[in-house]
């Protein structure tokens, strides 16, 4: 197959599904169900076969890791991901997608924040111009939808989201109507995360606002479980190839024992030259008059299509102990290259 008709069947693909596994906030209608750090940036590959589209991405990237916490440790690791989708449109136009998501870390990338071993997730989704209605592990699709833009590289900014977490199955919506996108998901224990998002050009600058307001469950550095309530909001301007935001929060987290009220604010920029992409980003909270402070530092180097080399320098700081409870426990710094492939 050409490279022309793979791009021409990718953007078909791309435009005919509500859901296409895009992991960019402010896309039409757009989701991507890879809720990890590491995502392709590539058109997806496609194919048709018959009526079905099939589109096929993904990334592989091999670290170097120094840890500063963990005795001045210098160690080795490897993480990627695949992203598959089969799509079709039924004869009342309904547009229907499966994606499948699965992941690999080694046990060596833990101070990079990526779940260790293989994970997978699953989404069923039906959509028209109404909207997508989905079905699956949805757990990050709002978050992904209002989340503050991700640092260049390897940074990873510490503690730039709330605390609690939805469970790994249920149900939601992904809607545009105008510049908005609404999103919403329900987990099977009954939590609910809720998103809006505009986005609005004005001259040669660029605006987003999110606002985000979510349920769900956070289990302590002790073992110890607390409900969660939160609520975000991310301010966004670009302008040419720089990018700023912002994003403040609040949360509440109650349990048998103690209740807890946590706040922070973070911000960050990004700019493009050439083909070095920088970013810089700070984080403060504070849980309970705990102090929460995180900073992240990332570069990437586009080599050829698909290849880059990246580099991250990241600090978290967090000890809050909350009645006898170790809520978080965290003090770590490190620094990471890596070089990556996406296709």
């Amino acid at each position: 197959m050409t490279i022309f008709k793979r791009k021409r069947l990718a953007v078909l693909a791309a435009t005919m599904v509500a859901g296409a596994t895009v992991a960019t906030p402010a896309a039409a209608q757009d989701f991507s169900i890879n809720y990890e750090r590491l995502s392709s940036m590539e058109e997806p590959m496609a194919t048709e076969i018959g009526d079905v589209t099939f589109l096929l991405n993904g990334v592989l990237d091999t670290m170097v890791i120094y840890d500063e916490s963990a005795e001045h440790d210098i160690d080795t690791g490897l993480a990627g991901n695949l992203q598959i989708g089969a799509l079709t449109q039924l004869p009342n136009r309904w547009r229907i997608k499966l994606d499948y998501s699965g992941h690999y870390a080694s046990d060596d990338v833990s101070p990079m924040d990526l779940d260790e071993g293989y994970t997978d997730n699953v989404v069923f989704s039906i959509g028209g111009t109404w909207g997508a209605v989905l079905a699956g592990n949805l757990s990050g699709v709002v978050r992904g939808q209002t989340r503050r833009q991700r640092g260049a590289g390897n940074a990873f900014l510490a503690f730039d989201n709330g605390l609690g977490e939805l469970g790994g199955w249920g149900g939601g919506y992904v809607g545009r109507f105008g510049p908005w996108v609404i999103s919403g998901v329900v987990d099977g224990e009954g939590h609910v995360d809720l998103g809006a998002m505009v986005q609005r050009p004005a001259g040669t600058k660029d605006y987003r606002l999110s606002f985000r307001a979510a349920t769900g469950d956070y289990t302590a550095a002790d073992s110890s479980s607390f409900d969660t309530a939160s609520v975000a909001l991310v301010s966004e301007f670009i302008y040419g190839s720089s990018l700023f935001d912002i994003g403040v929060g609040c949360e509440h987290l109650s349990s048998k024992g103690a209740d807890v009220d946590r706040c922070y604010v973070s911000s960050g920029a990004s700019t493009k030259i050439g083909v070095v992409t920088l970013s810089i980003e700070g984080h403060v909270g504070c849980i309970n008059g705990n102090d929460e402070i995180s900073v992240a530092l990332g570069a990437q180097y586009d080599i050829a299509r698909g290849l880059s080399a990246n580099f991250g320098l990241n600090h978290a700081r967090s000890k809050a102990v909350i009645d006898s409870v170790q809520l978080i426990d965290t003090d770590e710094t490190n620094a990471v290259f890596s070089l990556r492939y996406s296709f």
